[in-house]
């Protein structure tokens, strides 16, 4: 289709347009429905039925597509199809559709739109003025600044209240809170807008009060009416309407003398009820002020302080009088004045003085009491308390102060003196006035106590126990006893000694010897524990005062064993070197005593216990040995095969570190007491009974035997309970031969299993003597009894028991 074509259809389309426009707007109404309501109703309230109102059929306005155009931003009214009613969508606020527009001229414009045919009908709202909004000021508060001076009546405008309500819903009036200074005065003015003037209603003060708080309330005509508020904050600026005022009109001030310079002597005060520059001070003399009190004194012009520019001198000016003036720096400036009256007291500015007229050091330490040591005067310059003076000493000496007249003091001894506890004193004087405050001197004196010869020597203990090992070096140092003496110089200088004492005919000095200066204990000699067992002596320490004091200490010495000395067998005796032969039947029974050997160690019981072995045996199966008592005993009966001479060799061994031993050789032969000879000279056991002549023998002997001993230990015990009187008689000595028999005795065994007797005796029975070993006690008796060897033990012994007098 060609461009002319287009364009043709083009208009015709349009002129059918506005053929039609024109014929719908001839259709349009042209009246307006007028509704009036009032602001802020609620969501969902009817306002009118446009369809009654307007003469249109309910039922077809759903078909003609009716609708409400708001002619407005917001949707505030619709209109229910339904019904035809036209209600409220949502709430309406006059102030905020129409905030400028005068009143009862505020409106809400609507169109209502119907089709088929088409139909538009212009609707107005009329929205009515509620009071839904109080008075607002356009500030909170109002500053205003009002000079002390303002007369009274002075007027001063303030900022109106704003309402958006109109009408008598608007501002009506305004109201101040209770003021005796202000009041309000309301005026209307242009387009009926309410004006509040505050007016100064009394003159203010501004020292009585600087600042007024009020306020301003705003009330509008509505019903029920509502209000707003606002403060107002009046500052009362100052006037210089007052004079300074001093606290006090008369100031009467003491003052020490000799005050140093700079010294506050008083902090003036003056006070200016106004502010700013006309409460400003400045502080001065005033011309009847002397030159000479302006002299002493400082005056600090801004602070009113008073203090010491000069020496003050009590002796030389008392009282000082002057006059001080305090001025503001208002423009016309106020001043006030007060009088002081400054008094000089006299201070204690002497100390007091100690003098020492006589003085004793040194002095003996058993100086008398309530002796003299020393003369002291006292003097203080001052007058009044002042000059009154106290002297004292330490509480803790052993010396006391006695006052005499015009201020002299005499110092004596109070208490016994002891050099040793405390050997010099330092005594200090301190002499103290009753100024206020107190002045004092002092002055230290030391007295030196002489010594005096009066502690004894002590020793740390006051008995000793030394033990010394027997068989010491000679010359050994055994202990140090020294002792000690508090004194001084010759009093404390010791000397020891031993205190003689004689024990068996032997002094002490014999056998120890001390050092004696230094106390030491040496040994003199070799101590053997067997001979002595201790010694009990006493050693003394004297100094060399005059006179001379001693103490004394007792000394135990034990002497302590060492294993040296080897056992001795004292049975079976035997010749030095030689073999112990003994016989025995060979039909002895089992369990039967074939010897006893005997040892005796002369150490301590520790040392000197001896046990028994075998060293050697011929047979170890025939014999037993009994290692604590030495008994040997048949283990079986002898046999054929048995050899007829058998050989032990028996050791003794005591507990001793290390141990030392002895020993001794047995031989054995056995005899038959019937033998028959067989042709091929084989040997057959002997056929025995046991009751035989020579069992009957054995048995007699060894009961005699053993009942001798039995008697022996009894005696021995009975003889050694006694109480043994004491007697000049020395003892046997050593090794001293008792008694010597014949011949007969050399062939015997001496008879006692008492160990305590060995210990005393040795029997040398191949020469007939008996040798003591050690010193016997007197009263002592011992019985001796001897059995013939030469017969053999088959034989009975016939020989009678002696008895041993000491």
């Amino acid at each position: 289709m060609s461009s002319a074509a287009i364009t043709q259809s083009r208009q015709r389309y349009v002129l059918f347009l506005v053929v039609i426009l024109l014929w719908s707007v001839n259709q349009i109404s042209t009246s307006v429905t007028h509704y009036s309501i009032p602001e802020e109703m609620k969501e969902g309230s009817v306002v009118a039925n446009l369809a009654s109102d307007l003469g249109l059929d309910v039922k077809t306005l759903i078909q003609r597509k009716m609708r409400l155009d708001i002619i407005s931003n917001k949707k505030y009214l619709d209109v229910n199809k339904d019904t035809g009613e036209l209600y409220i969508v949502e709430k309406i606020d006059r102030e905020h559709i129409c905030p400028t527009k005068s009143p009862g001229s505020c409106y809400l414009g609507l169109e209502m739109i119907l089709e088929n045919p088409l139909r538009i009908f212009n609707i107005e709202v009329e929205i009515m003025d509620m009071n839904d909004n109080a008075p607002q000021f356009r500030r909170d508060a109002f500053h205003l600044d009002i000079s002390e001076s303002t007369p009274k009546g002075e007027r001063f405008s303030l900022s109106n209240a704003v309402d958006p309500d109109v009408g008598s819903n608007t501002v009506k009036t305004y109201h101040l809170s209770e003021s005796e200074h202000f009041k309000i005065e309301v005026q209307t003015g242009r387009e009926g807008r309410k004006i509040a003037d505050l007016i100064l209603n009394k003159v203010l003060d501004r020292e009585e009060q600087a600042v007024h708080n009020l306020i301003l309330t705003a009330v509008d005509g509505g019903t029920p009416p509502r209000s707003g508020t606002a403060s107002i904050i009046v500052h009362v600026l100052d006037n210089n309407d007052n004079a300074p005022v001093f606290d006090n009109t008369i100031y009467s001030v003491k003052v020490m003398e000799n005050s140093p310079i700079g010294s506050l002597v008083i902090d003036l005060n003056a006070t200016d009820l106004d502010e700013g520059s006309n409460s400003d001070l400045t502080y001065s003399y005033s011309l009847y002020t002397p030159e000479k009190a302006q002299e002493t004194f400082n005056l600090n012009p801004s602070t009113g302080e008073i203090t010491v520019k000069g020496m003050l001198n009590y002796e030389d000016f008392k009282i000082y009088d002057m006059e001080v003036i305090a001025a503001d720096r208002g423009v016309n400036s106020l001043s006030g004045q007060c009088t002081i009256k400054i008094q000089i007291e006299d201070m204690n500015d002497n100390h007091p003085e100690i003098s020492i007229k006589s003085f004793q050091s040194p002095v003996s330490e058993n100086i008398d009491v309530d002796t003299v040591i020393a003369v002291v005067s006292v003097s203080d310059k001052d007058s009044g308390n002042n000059g009154v003076v106290d002297l004292r000493i330490p509480n803790n000496m052993p010396f006391k102060l006695r006052e005499s007249p015009d201020n002299f003091y005499k110092l004596v001894v109070s208490e016994p003196l002891d050099r040793e506890k405390v050997p010099e004193y330092d005594i200090t004087f301190t002499v103290t006035d009753r100024g206020s405050p107190p002045l004092s001197d002092n002055e230290t004196m030391t007295l030196q106590l002489l010594d005096v010869n009066d502690n004894v020597p002590h020793f740390p203990q006051s008995f000793y126990t030394i033990r010394v090992m027997e068989n010491n070096a000679p010359g050994a140092l055994l202990s140090s006893l020294s002792a000690f003496d508090p004194d001084l110089h010759e009093n404390q200088y010791l000397v020891y000694f031993i205190l003689e004492k004689e024990i068996a005919n032997t002094s002490m000095s014999m056998l120890f010897s001390i050092n004696p200066e230094n106390g030491n204990l040496y040994a003199l000699k070799t101590f053997d524990y067997e001979m002595e067992k201790d010694f009990l002596f006493h050693i003394e320490a004297r100094d060399s005062g005059s006179p001379p004091l001693s103490s004394n200490v007792t000394v135990h010495i034990i002497i302590v064993d060492q294993n040296d000395n080897a056992p001795v067998i004292v049975s079976p005796w035997r010749a030095h070197g030689s073999v112990v032969e003994e016989k025995i039947p060979r039909s002895t029974d089992k369990g039967s005593l074939v010897a006893k050997v005997i040892a005796l160690d002369v150490d301590s019981v520790h040392n000197s216990r001896v046990t028994y072995q075998f060293l050697q045996v011929t047979d170890a199966s025939l014999f037993s040995l009994d290692q604590y008592n030495g008994e040997i005993r048949t283990m079986r009966m002898f046999s054929y095969k048995d050899s007829r001479h058998q050989r032990l060799v028996v050791v003794a061994k005591d507990n001793g570190d290390p141990a030392l031993s002895a020993t001794v050789t047995i031989k054995l032969s056995t005899v038959e007491t019937a033998v028959k000879a067989y042709s091929d000279m084989t040997e057959v056991p002997l056929e025995y009974d046991i009751f035989s002549d020579l069992n009957l023998y054995l048995v007699i002997g060894l009961g005699s035997v053993s009942f001798l001993l039995l008697i022996t230990i009894l005696v021995t015990i009975v003889l050694k309970c006694q109480k043994v009187k004491p007697s000049k008689a020395a003892p046997p000595c050593r090794n001293s031969v008792i008694s010597e028999r014949n011949s007969t005795i050399a062939d015997s065994t001496l008879v006692s299993n008492d160990a305590y007797w060995y210990s005393l005796f040795l029997a040398e029975t191949r020469k007939g003597k008996l040798v003591v070993r050690q010193p016997m006690p007197k009263g002592s008796r011992y019985i001796v009894s001897s059995i013939p060897r030469s017969t053999g033990m088959s034989e009975t012994s016939d020989s009678a028991p002696s008895t041993l007098q000491v």
